[in-house]
């Protein structure tokens, strides 16, 4: 056969230009994420939680889903849907790796610690004591994703969402209004019937996948085209109005949760129809919150936005660009920063500065990240050097 009819692995098409808008709020995500986790730190003050039903994990959760709908929908439409699956299996593998490690050694930096300092509340606060007791069970339970230590939550989440993105893909490519339409009945029934995956040694997820999956299917249906169509309906004078009013809702209501003498201004009749106001379950009250905060950030946010590009932003680029180690990083971080007010000082002066250091540090390794992929990856072999595959078609996603 001549070489040239050979047939090749096809590449990816090249997906389109890259939305720095994207990486600019995966990494404002990534320094809530991490002021978040530690417990009695000024600075959570500054979070969106605090002011609001939704926080980061929507966006997060969102965002993902987009950019997948972005980076492969091109590819997909062209006819490369396997193309695309075995690099969104390779993710997926790749986040489980990760997360594995970062469960072990989260465990044993807060086993060193509780041994070190005699001071069980470090395991018993962060979920970990029951692994410490029987770890032939549990490292079991660990790689089944069925046992997960406090903050180590969304990572199996966006594991099984990424591992069922093909499947996505293909019905968004014939059937994308549909598809949306099924994710919302999925959401809306595993919250009636309350469907979830099991935890161990009792529970269930505290992100639960059957129901959180609406929010990342919409982010993909947006991110594959769905997006452009609503967007002059989304940012329509009306809708804004009301999303407007609905985070100014959301405001007020959370104040009476920080100054309790509020609370008197709220009718009974309301408090029973909105609490309990359910992370878990993604409560349609934080669903609505975050579509609500998404329309109004869009006006403020357009595509193409110069300041993006600037200097100044790039720390913030950088982290959202380089999630997956910032995110590992920052849970080690995190509990450093916990232990350091516990044993050290926990006054107003402290938090800020662990707070600023810590994002330092998140900075520095998305940095360090980027250097690294930027180092070549191929190597001028030895002539009776024969290697196992193909060198342009082998590289990792």
């Amino acid at each position: 056969m001549d070489a040239s009819t050979e047939p090749r692995n096809i590449p990816l098409l090249q997906p389109p230009k890259r939305d720095l808008r994207l990486d600019f709020l995966r990494g404002i995500g990534q320094w809530i994420i991490f002021l978040d986790h530690i417990p009695n730190n000024f600075l959570n003050w500054f979070t969106p939680r605090n002011y609001g039903f939704s926080d980061a994990a929507e966006f997060f959760v969102y965002i993902s889903g987009y950019s997948i709908g972005f980076a492969y929908g091109p590819a997909v439409q062209n006819g490369q849907l396997l193309a695309a699956a075995k690099r969104l299996w390779a993710r997926a593998s790749q986040l489980y790796v990760a997360h594995i490690f970062l469960f072990l050694f989260f465990v044993a930096q807060i086993a060193r610690t509780a041994a070190r300092f005699d001071n069980p509340m470090y395991k018993d606060a962060f979920n970990v004591a029951q692994f410490l007791d029987r770890p032939d069970i549990m490292i079991g339970q660990a790689l089944m994703l069925k046992y997960k230590p406090v903050n180590l939550d969304v990572l199996p989440l966006y594991i099984v969402l990424v591992l069922a993105a093909p499947a996505l893909l293909w019905c968004l490519l014939r059937r994308p209004n549909v598809t949306l339409l099924g994710s919302a009945i999925l959401y809306f029934a595993a919250r009636y019937f309350d469907w979830n995956l099991p935890s161990f040694p009792g529970g269930k997820w505290y992100f639960n996948p059957f129901a959180w999956q609406f929010l990342f299917v919409f982010g993909v249906w947006c991110g594959f085209g769905g997006g452009p169509r609503i967007r002059s309906t989304a940012l329509s004078r009306p809708i804004t109005i009301i999303a407007g009013a609905w985070l100014a809702f959301s405001f007020l209501i959370v104040m009476t949760w920080h100054v309790p003498s509020l609370e008197r201004f709220v009718p009974e009749a309301l408090r029973r129809a909105i609490y309990p106001i359910d992370k878990s379950n993604l409560d349609p009250l934080r669903l609505t919150h975050f579509v609500a905060a998404l329309i109004v950030l869009l006006h403020f946010l357009p595509q193409d936005t110069p300041w993006l590009g600037s200097r100044r932003l790039r720390p913030l680029i950088l982290c959202g660009q380089r999630s997956l180690p910032v995110f590992c990083f920052g849970v080690f971080l995190s509990f450093a920063a916990h232990w350091i007010l516990v044993q050290v000082s926990g006054g107003v002066f402290a938090q800020m500065l662990v707070s600023i250091v810590g994002i330092s540090l998140l900075v520095g390794t998305a940095w360090l990240a980027t250097w690294y992929r930027s180092l070549p990856t191929l190597f001028a072999a030895p002539e009776n050097y024969a290697p196992v595959g193909n060198a342009e078609t082998d590289q990792p996603p």
